[in-house]
């Protein structure tokens, strides 16, 4: 069989003046011509120009696929085998790209807008995107999820070493109060619970106690914030939770 320029063309997905300059430098030169001149290509062309567009895909100057392809010691299997390396290192690069791509996306979503030295200098080994999909799938309906967003993706590694400065403030009053025997229902804990509230109004959304109470009783029922809260003291997480609760009921 053979093919004229233009069926080549279609075949391959280029164009026709792409065919015509292969072949004024050499590179693919039509096994055939009609009576007229016109250029015919059989199979074997037609397997060369799947070579030659294969390397220009990886990113070989055209000068390079000719010494490839005229090499006089490689067969038809080499150049696949070839190929097929080339084509692994190549999606092994691409999906490290892809994932770095994806790790900025997120990032981005959650507002975290920190380099890798900062996130670390800030949250430690806490990972803040760690849960950024789930937290789009439970809150991202509510107000409450957009406003923190809109808050949070203007906030600098200052803004976020604030936070963090102050939450742990707040972490060693209130393990002191544990620590003074006084109960969650306390006026002390109760105004500490208060404070946390005042912080998340502060930095992420407004709070109101049912929203509160709510985050109280997930930082017990959810093991991952009853972990964070438990690191820090035993029993944190339960009387936070009362406390959150003591203070909702003597302010409503």
């Amino acid at each position: 069989m053979s093919y004229s320029v233009g069926q080549v063309a279609g075949f391959a997905g280029i164009t026709v003046r792409t065919l015509h300059h292969y072949d004024g430098i050499g590179l693919l030169v039509p096994s055939e011509r009609t009576h007229a001149g016109h250029r015919l290509y059989g199979d074997a062309d037609l397997d060369r120009l799947q070579q030659i567009l294969f390397y220009r895909e990886l990113g070989f100057s055209l000068e390079e696929v000719a010494v490839l392809l005229d090499d006089p010691d490689a067969d038809p299997r080499e150049h696949l085998r070839q190929q097929h390396e080339l084509l692994r290192s190549r999606i092994e690069k691409l999906q490290k790209m892809a994932a770095a791509v994806e790790h900025a996306m997120e990032a981005r979503k959650m507002g975290i807008n920190l380099t890798p030295e900062e996130k670390f200098e800030v949250f430690g080994d806490h990972d803040p995107d760690q849960y950024a999909e789930e937290s789009e799938q439970r809150w991202g309906g509510t107000e409450a999820y957009r406003e923190s967003q809109r808050r949070v993706s203007s906030y600098t590694k200052e803004d976020w070493l604030r936070i963090k400065e102050e939450g742990e403030d707040w972490g060693r009053r209130f393990v002191a109060q544990m620590e003074s025997g006084e109960g969650p229902e306390s006026e002390a804990a109760t105004d500490l619970a208060e404070e946390h509230r005042q912080q998340i109004c502060r930095n992420f959304y407004e709070c109101p106690y049912e929203i509160h109470t709510g985050l109280g009783e997930m930082y017990v029922a959810d093991e991952r914030f009853t972990a964070h809260y438990e690191a820090i003291k035993p029993g944190m997480a339960e009387y936070l939770r009362d406390a959150i609760l003591a203070n909702a009921v003597r302010r409503a």
